[in-house]
C-alpha cells in the first residue's frame, strides 16, 4: 500500500474537516507514492521518535499532536523542529497527524476517555453546527432499492444511532428527451411520464462528492436529477468534549480517586466545588478549559480536560473541575490508532512507540 492510499483511507473515517480552525492535521511530510514498511504511532514527534521509526524500518509516523502546529517559515536544523523535519526527509519518513479531527470525531478521544470511564449514556458536550446535507433525488421504481443501497453505502443516512434513514414518496415525472439523448425509459421527441420514487436522507457535509458519485453510477438515468440542501440541524456524532454518566452517583472524594485509578495519573489539581455528590460528567481531553461553561450549561456535576489556568479554578465552585494532564486523556489516541489500522490487515506492520512518554515530570 502507498502512503497517500493509507491516508485517504484514514481521512473517510477521520476526515480532516473536523479539524479546528487553529490546527495542523494531516500531512506533516508526505511521500505520498512511497510503499508502506512499517507505521510506528505515537502521541508526539520528536527526535527519538523518528530515529526508532528508521530503525524499526517503519516509514510511516502517525503521531496525535502535529509537527508544525505553530506553523514554519523556516527549517534550521539548529532548532527541535528543524532537526527533526531535516532527519524525516532524509530517511523518506512521512509524518501524519490526526489531532482535532480525531478528538471531535465520534470515535475519537473523548469517547474513549468517556469508555475508560465508562460513562453511560453518551452524547457530544458541543455539536458541530451546518455540518449536515440533504439530499433528494427521483428514481424509477425499478431502481429505488439500488440506488437507496448505494447511497446509504456512500455514508448517508445516518441519524444518532440508526442508520439507512430515509423517506420515500411515490409520484411521477415528466421529461422529453432530445434527439441526441439515450433515453433510459420513453422516446425522443414524446413527453413522457415515468412512475417513480422521491428518495431523501441526511448525510455529513463532507461526505457530499462520495455520496453524490455513488447516486450517479447506481441511477439508470443519463441524466440524474437531485438536490442538496444544508441544514441546520446539529451534528450529534462530531463535535467538541463528551457528556454522560456514572452509572450511580459517587461522593467527590471517591470520583477523584476513581478518576486517578481509572487514567492512571499520578496528580489530579482540582478546584473548591461546593457538590458533594458526581454523576453527570463532562469532559474534553488535551486543552479543553475554555469548554468549562459549556459543561456548566449542561449541569455537570464534574468536568475533566487539561492544562486548566488559575482563574478557572478560581471562578467555579459549582462544578467540580478536574485537571487530569494533557498526555494522560490523550495517551489513550496510541492504542486506538494501533487496533484500528491492525484490525484492517494491512501487510505492513504497525507499531506502538516505545518512546511516547509524558514530557511533563511530577516531583
Amino acid at each position: 500500500m502507498k502512503v497517500k492510499e493509507l491516508i485517504s483511507l484514514i481521512e473517510k473515517d477521520y476526515p480532516l474537516s473536523f479539524q479546528e480552525s487553529y490546527d495542523k492535521s494531516g500531512g506533516q511530510i508526505v511521500f505520498p507514492e512511497s510503499e508502506i514498511t512499517g507505521v510506528l504511532i505515537t502521541l508526539d514527534v520528536r527526535e527519538g521518535i523518528i530515529k526508532e521509526a528508521i530503525a524499526k524500518n517503519c516509514n510511516v509516523v502517525i503521531s496525535h499532536h502535529p509537527m508544525f502546529f505553530k506553523g514554519i517559515n523556516s527549517i534550521y536544523e539548529t532548532n527541535e523542529t528543524g532537526k527533526n523535519a531535516i532527519l524525516a526527509i532524509q530517511n523518506n519518513v512521512s509524518i501524519y497527524s490526526m489531532h482535532t479531527n480525531f478528538d471531535n470525531s465520534w470515535e475519537g478521544t473523548n469517547k474513549i476517555l468517556a469508555e475508560v470511564l465508562d460513562l453511560k449514556n453518551l452524547e457530544i458536550l458541543l455539536p458541530f453546527e451546518n455540518a449536515l446535507r440533504k439530499i433528494v433525488t427521483f428514481v424509477p421504481q425499478s431502481h429505488v432499492d439500488v440506488v437507496r443501497e448505494a447511497i446509504f453505502k456512500a455514508g448517508a443516512g445516518v441519524i444518532g444511532n440508526y442508520d439507512c434513514c430515509s423517506y420515500n414518496v411515490e409520484g411521477y415525472g415528466t421529461f422529453r428527451a432530445n434527439e441526441d439523448a439515450n433515453p433510459f425509459v420513453g422516446e425522443k421527441g414524446k413527453i413522457h411520464k415515468e412512475p417513480e420514487v422521491r428518495i431523501e436522507t441526511i448525510f455529513p457535509a463532507y461526505l457530499e462528492s462520495a455520496v453524490i458519485e455513488s447516486l450517479l453510477n447506481a441511477h439508470p438515468y443519463e441524466e440524474v436529477a437531485y438536490d442538496i440542501y444544508p441544514l441546520t440541524n446539529k451534528h450529534y456524532r462530531a463535535g467538541t468534549g463528551i457528556i454522560g454518566y456514572l452509572s450511580e452517583p459517587m461522593s467527590k472524594d471517591a470520583f477523584l480517586w476513581y478518576v486517578k485509578d481509572k487514567i492512571g495519573t499520578k496528580v489530579l489539581k482540582y478546584n473548591n466545588c461546593t457538590k458533594q455528590l458526581i454523576q453527570k460528567i463532562a469532559l474534553c481531553t488535551g486543552s479543553g478549559s475554555t469548554f468549562v461553561n459549556k459543561a456548566i450549561q449542561k449541569n455537570a456535576d464534574a468536568y475533566i480536560t487539561a492544562d486548566v489556568s488559575y482563574h478557572y479554578f478560581a471562578d467555579n465552585n459549582n462544578i467540580l473541575i478536574i485537571d487530569a494532564g494533557h498526555f494522560e486523556t490523550e495517551i489513550f489516541f496510541v492504542k486506538k490508532i494501533f487496533d484500528y489500522l491492525t484490525k484492517k490487515n494491512y501487510n505492513f506492520a504497525v507499531q506502538l512507540s516505545e518512546n511516547c512518554v509524558n514530557p511533563v515530570n511530577y516531583f
